[in-house]
């Protein structure tokens, strides 16, 4: 069958609610979209500005808002756009397979992401006296890099198999963005061996990632309990206490959607909200109201603001 789609242009028809949730809808996702962004940048600043804060966590988190930011900045704004559009929101064919290019990009470097910060807090706390030596500048840049890479092969993959299909109509898809599931559907062809190599390349990595995720906190967790004062514990808890909660949120709904049998539009949507939405807004809420390093930055960071206002006036 021809790879060439006669459908060029998309109908995406956003999350299932009455008409009359539109506006209340719209301005909840645009608060959290600006809180996101501004949160996100607001880590980038701090970390990029107070020294204390140059460490392999703190470098690893640099990416992690990065992607978060544009992760949110990817599905978001298409979202809003469906509830003031009537009938939803139009996408060319060509933007929808960016937006499913670069939201799997994302997506999936977040995920390799995770377990790279995982194996960072292994390290900082099985091995404290090394820990500087192992990850080194050089480490961290070719850790960083790797997950980017991966990310980036993951996606093209995900992309290549999803628009080599033909697309002939109808073209309405049931999400708020281009996502391989909801796309599938639309295809006039066999997509049972789409399906499978997709459920296949999602369920190696997310379960690849998570098992590796899951092995160095149980380390971390022996570790943590030959340490012999109550108060070094507790700190090592609290280090990972925020990984832990964001690691949870990313990837429980993504086992939902892609790993489940069957697929229901509109549960999908709801629980997509919780990683393209939810997920992106508590990186920099977890990592700042329980990092007293943060926060301490933060704080540095508006005595200095305050002096600059005061010179200047």
């Amino acid at each position: 069958m021809s790879n060439v789609s006669l459908v060029t242009m998309f109908i995406l028809r956003g999350l299932p609610h009455a008409p009359a949730l539109d506006t209340p809808l719209f301005g909840i996702f645009l608060v959290i979209y600006v809180l996101t962004v501004l949160g996100n940048l607001l880590i980038l600043l701090v970390i990029r500005l107070d020294s204390h804060l140059h460490t392999p966590m703190y470098y690893f988190l640099t990416n992690l808002s990065f992607i978060d930011m544009w992760f949110s900045t990817v599905t978001v704004p298409k979202m809003l756009m469906t509830l003031v559009s009537p009938g939803g929101g139009a996408i060319s064919f060509h933007s929808c397979m960016a937006q499913l290019y670069c939201f799997h990009l994302l997506g999936s470097t977040e995920c390799f992401l995770y377990t790279v910060m995982s194996y960072d807090r292994y390290l900082a706390i099985t091995y404290p006296l090394r820990y500087a030596s192992m990850m080194s500048g050089r480490t961290c840049a070719l850790l960083a890099t790797s997950t980017w890479l991966s990310g980036s092969l993951h996606s093209a993959v995900q992309t290549i198999l999803t628009f080599r299909l033909p697309f002939c109509g109808p073209s309405q898809i049931q999400h708020y963005f281009c996502d391989a599931p909801p796309i599938l559907k639309l295809a006039c062809a066999d997509t049972s061996a789409n399906e499978m190599v997709i459920f296949v390349n999602i369920g190696v990595v997310a379960s690849g990632c998570f098992l590796l995720i899951a092995l160095s906190y149980v380390s971390i967790v022996c570790s943590i309990l030959r340490i012999r004062t109550s108060e070094g514990r507790h700190r090592a808890f609290q280090t990972c206490a925020s990984h832990c909660t964001v690691v949870l949120c990313f990837f429980v709904p993504c086992v939902f959607i892609y790993l489940r049998p069957g697929s229901r539009e509109a549960v999908d949507g709801v629980v997509a909200v919780f990683y393209t939405v939810l997920t992106p807004l508590l990186n920099p809420v977890v990592y700042t109201l329980r990092n007293k390093d943060v926060k301490n930055a933060l704080l540095k960071l508006n005595d200095k603001w305050n002096i600059f206002r005061e010179i200047k006036h």
